[in-house]
């Protein structure tokens, strides 16, 4: 747990869903054909999950989650605050729970696929741009 300027952390693995929707709406990664109950699923199937809440009001304000098989690679899949918590620190908060947590289980080797223009942030936290590497993606309309 992290604590910081009214913003507590804590990893989990069972949250309230339709907040953690509400959290993948403001990251703009939710499609409404989508059912939230099945997160719940995705919460648990985690290999770390990591909610932000605002201690005055009790309310999740951002949550970020990592992948992994627990032994030698993670990746960190989803990491979002919410627009009117953004710049105070919130989504460092819980990026530092997620790789402290990662790499006290062993798990070191630690990448993800930045958005545009969200480089300086992850620089910032030690991460680096891998050129030997190309991110891709598999869709099976594409077979």
């Amino acid at each position: 747990m992290t604590e910081e300027a009214g913003i507590e952390v804590r990893l989990v693995n069972v949250w309230d869903v339709e907040t953690i929707a509400d959290l993948y709406r403001a990251g703009g990664w939710w499609d409404e054909r989508w059912d939230p109950a099945n997160l719940a699923a995705l919460i648990a199937g985690s290999f770390a999950f990591a909610v932000a809440i605002d201690r005055a009001t009790g309310r999740a304000v951002g949550m970020g989650r990592v992948i992994s098989d627990g032994v030698s690679d993670g990746y960190v899949q989803d990491l979002v605050v919410l627009p009117g918590y953004r710049g105070r620190g919130i989504g460092t908060m819980i990026l530092s729970a997620l790789l402290d947590y990662c790499t006290a289980e062993g798990v070191a080797w630690i990448a993800l696929v930045a958005e545009p223009g969200t480089e300086p942030f992850y620089t910032a936290l030690g991460f680096r741009k891998m050129e030997e590497h190309t991110p891709m993606r598999w869709n099976p309309q594409d077979r």
